[in-house]
């Protein structure tokens, strides 16, 4: 009964897990882009400069201010789901979400040589990407996360082919978005 229900249960989960992980590998990637033309301004970069400088604890402190930033507004949209505003509970997780990403993920590079200097820092890190890499590595190895890759690479084909038949403005847009991230890696 167990390996029934494994084999039941395992193809689903796995098709979610690489649906996740296509979407935030493609959305690191742009946060990433976004994040290094924000830091291009004078007052951004002067911060990050300073937020480089700090010692290792209060960079742990820095480090972990967007987590605690954000629980207030996780809480404000948990309200507003209470309350029947289901859209707009959700928007603003998923919007949260995004934004602390992206901020979360400037601060932990900007302040990756500080914090290198706590041995329980790095051990905390060593284990947890550890965990991820070997998830990743489980979940890149199915035959569903090939499948999906493989949807994927014919979905962007296909948008592909259908923007360059029908230039107009968003495929203009779209054109000019990729030839920025060329330029920028």
């Amino acid at each position: 009964m167990r390996n029934l229900l494994r084999r039941m249960l395992t193809p689903p989960l796995v098709f979610i897990a690489a649906a996740v992980l296509i979407l935030e590998e493609t959305l690191i990637a742009w946060l990433q882009t976004s994040m290094a033309r924000l830091a291009r301004l004078p007052a951004i970069a002067a911060a990050e400069a300073w937020a480089a400088r700090l010692p290792p604890y209060p960079a742990m402190g820095l480090f972990l201010l967007p987590g605690i930033v954000l629980f207030p507004v996780k809480l404000t949209a948990l309200w507003l789901i209470a309350k029947g505003s289901v859209a707009a509970g959700v928007a603003i997780i998923v919007a949260g979400k995004v934004a602390g990403t992206a901020i979360a993920a400037r601060i932990y590079k900007i302040l990756h040589p500080s914090l290198s200097r706590l041995g329980w820092f790095v051990a905390a890190e060593r284990w947890a990407f550890g965990w991820r890499d070997r998830l990743y590595g489980y979940v890149k190895a199915t035959a569903t996360w090939h499948a999906v890759v493989r949807a994927v690479a014919a979905a962007k084909a296909s948008m592909r082919s259908l923007l360059a038949r029908r230039p107009g403005w968003l495929g203009r847009r779209f054109a000019a978005a990729r030839r920025q991230a060329r330029r920028e890696r």
